[in-house]
């Protein structure tokens, strides 16, 4: 059994490896980490590539670093694009959290997408066990974004969550602890920084980088723009003159340029609705359906949702750490949570 297998006082660390983000929780210690998934190396190494930098300090890199040194998300789209560098990233999370040498060995339960493939689930394990992990579980994020919002995913009613990190969209509907349906895209919230940068090439014959696009999502991003609307003063290079200069760029613009990827989520919904059970669909028209993940904080989007299915929409009370938080619940009462993992190698 899975319960009699975890020993009483090892540690317990839960981590999501997001395609933006990877967050760590620590059992008695808290959310202690929280870092972009990003690292720098330096190309032009005489032994190979070296890493230079990762998390936040190679995104800030992002843009702005010189011949010989590249910045890459070893996670692109909900996959991993770059298996060493996934691997090096997460062993240099837990070094940092933990030091190079460990009083006990820990258990760790990483959450991945649900669409992971078993190479890839097979090359997470492996980083875990290379920092010392005595044990290693995974789980599919919607689940444990379920159970970090709070979702009654025991119980025999339907609950549907919607987590939309950077590069993924998941809907899964749950209920007495199982999945009965989920459906993962490769469109989230990178998806609408790309839109930004392709929306300002065409109408402004405007480069700008991800970083710059981020920031305009963050700032005046929105589903749809209200009358009283908004602006940000967005700098790049001109395409013809190739010199910089600046636009204003306004909230309805935005929404106009990020309007594919809003849709794309939004008939995936209604997609995941139509495979719902009629049951369990009359319980989410009672209960709604709840939005976790960064995507969730771009404002009026549950307002869109809305309008498509006529279900209430609530986000998250933490979005961004939904995930990380349904870890600290799962090791809070293992027994209940153990028929939940992917993999228990």
């Amino acid at each position: 059994m899975f319960g009699a297998f975890l020993g009483l006082f090892s540690e317990d660390i839960g981590i999501d490896l997001g395609t933006a983000n990877t967050v760590i929780y620590v059992r008695g210690k808290g959310i202690i980490l929280s870092e972009p998934s990003v690292v720098a190396i330096k190309t032009d190494f005489r032994r190979g590539p070296k890493i230079v930098a990762v998390g936040t300090s190679a995104k800030n890199m992002i843009g702005k670093t010189p011949d010989g040194i590249v910045t890459i998300h070893p996670l692109k789209d909900g996959v991993i694009a770059d298996f060493e560098l996934t691997e090096a990233m997460l062993r240099h999370f837990i070094l940092k959290i933990r030091g190079s040498r460990f009083p006990t060995k820990p258990r760790i339960l990483i959450c991945l997408p649900s669409g992971s493939t078993e190479v890839e689930k097979l090359a997470v394990q492996e980083a875990a066990k290379s920092v010392g992990a005595r044990a290693v579980y995974l789980l599919a994020e919607p689940v444990a974004a379920a159970i970090g919002s709070r979702l009654p995913i025991r119980e025999p009613t339907g609950s549907m969550i919607v987590d939309i990190g950077g590069g993924t969209t998941e809907v899964a509907v749950l209920s007495m602890s199982d999945v009965v349906h989920c459906s993962s895209i490769r469109v989230a919230g990178h998806a609408m920084d790309s839109a930004i940068i392709k929306y300002l090439k065409q109408k402004y014959g405007l480069l700008i980088g991800e970083r710059t696009a981020e920031t305009i999502k963050k700032v005046i991003g929105k589903a749809y723009a209200e009358t009283e609307d908004s602006s940000i003063e967005v700098k790049g290079r001109d395409l013809i003159a190739g010199i910089p200069k600046a636009v204003t760029l306004r909230a309805w613009e935005v929404a106009e340029a990020i309007s594919g990827p809003v849709h794309i989520i939004v008939e995936t919904i209604k997609g995941a609705l139509l495979q719902t059970p009629p049951e369990l669909a009359s319980d989410i028209v009672e209960r709604g359906i709840v939005l976790s993940g960064g995507g969730s904080l771009l404002r009026n989007l549950d307002k869109v949702i809305h309008s498509a299915t006529g279900l209430p929409v609530f986000v998250a009370d933490n979005p961004l750490l939904s995930v990380v938080l349904g870890t600290k619940a799962i090791f809070e009462d293992l027994k209940v949570y153990s028929d939940l993992f992917v993999s228990d190698q």
